[in-house]
């Protein structure tokens, strides 16, 4: 398909579906189809993608996506103000909804990122990751999300918590990502069977007991087929939340700077002898558009936020009332070639279908 076919095709693939969405808080008709002739040229030859929140398109990822010759298309939907937990999202049209349940939130905070990827009107959206605000909406929308090692690009995040990332079909896409944002990335094949310890809850978490049985699932999956070689023991972690909370607010008592450095300690010791952990990427499914109840969405995830790790969601079923639910995927800091194609090989058995 030619670029100016693939860019009219998304805009007006937007125009009709995201008044339902509502994932969209703008979107540039008339600047996309301007940046065509140039953009045409470059590698990605006029790639459609979208930007989170209305400062996206300043972003460090957004700024070498257009210089390789992306278009971007719009700006996503983040929660509004004041929003508990950041699990929504406001659009244009109102609340962004769950492509797959309407009744359901996207989660967030890279809410209408993660429902434009899932409805199909772009294939690649930008997002970030301070609590799990890329990985938790992916999860919840049945797409791939990646959070890169904290550092590796930049972020404006004073608190070192948030990283860039992306959201994607899959990840052969979010490497086309790490490609044009990274310097000198190179991809990394995967070796099978890859060493991995699954971890239900990382130690502390109350997890939905359908949620559990979807991920224990694909697990099983990917043992039988040969991608995932299960070693002995697992990753027990402390609960990483007030620890979390506390480097937010820039305010650190003694204890809890201890509870982080334990957690990086017992993380250091895990990941010196196996390459990736697996656990649920969220301990329940999408809520409603009433509230989150009182599990915290990000529990399984905000501990590496705070240590720095990559992680990634990879689509791993339903649970029976139809909810999407990702195995989460955490390798070793700076390895975020090396996980993205673990996660290439980990999709080729959980989601087989996907282009």
């Amino acid at each position: 398909m030619t670029s100016p076919r693939k860019v009219a095709e998304t805009l007006a693939a937007i125009g009709r579906e995201d008044p339902r969405l509502c994932a969209f808080l703008d979107v540039w008709r008339e600047e996309a189809l301007a940046r065509l002739p140039a953009a045409a040229r470059l590698p990605l030859a006029g790639l459609p993608f979208a930007v989170k929140g209305s400062t996206g398109i300043r972003s460090y990822a957004a700024r070498r996506l257009i210089a390789a010759g992306g278009i971007p298309v719009g700006s996503t939907s983040v929660p509004g103000p004041g929003t508990y937990w950041k699990t929504w999202g406001l659009g244009a049209h109102g609340r962004t909804v769950n492509p797959w349940r309407a009744d359901r939130t996207p989660g967030g905070s890279s809410a209408g990122s993660a429902a434009a990827v899932a409805a199909g009107l772009v294939d690649l959206a930008t997002g970030s990751d301070g609590a799990g605000s890329v990985r938790v909406p992916a999860a919840w929308c049945g797409v791939f999300g990646l959070k890169t090692t904290n550092g590796l690009l930049p972020s404006p995040d004073r608190s070192g918590l948030a990283s860039a990332g992306v959201l994607t079909r899959t990840a052969a896409q979010a490497e086309t990502y790490l490609r044009c944002v990274l310097d000198g990335y190179e991809p990394a094949a995967a070796e099978l069977p890859l060493s991995a310890a699954h971890s239900p809850d990382l130690g502390f978490a109350d997890v939905d007991p359908d949620v559990a049985t979807v991920v224990r699932g694909a697990v099983r999956r990917l043992v039988a087929a040969g991608v995932v070689r299960l070693v002995d023991g697992g990753c027990d972690l402390l609960d990483p939340g007030a620890a979390w909370q506390a480097v937010r607010n820039g305010e650190v008592e003694p204890h809890l700077g201890e509870l982080r450095r334990e957690n990086d300690r017992r993380l250091d010791a895990f990941f010196a002898g196996t390459p990736l952990l697996l656990t649920p990427v969220t301990p329940n499914r999408p809520h409603g558009h009433d509230g989150p109840g009182e599990r915290f969405s990000t529990s399984l995830t905000w501990a590496f936020n705070l240590s720095g790790h990559p992680a990634a969601s990879v689509p791993a079923g339903f649970t029976p009332d139809g909810c999407p639910v990702g195995l989460h995927l955490v390798a070793r800091r700076g390895a975020d070639a090396e996980l993205l194609g673990m996660a290439r090989a980990v999709e080729r058995v959980l989601c087989p279908v996907r282009p």
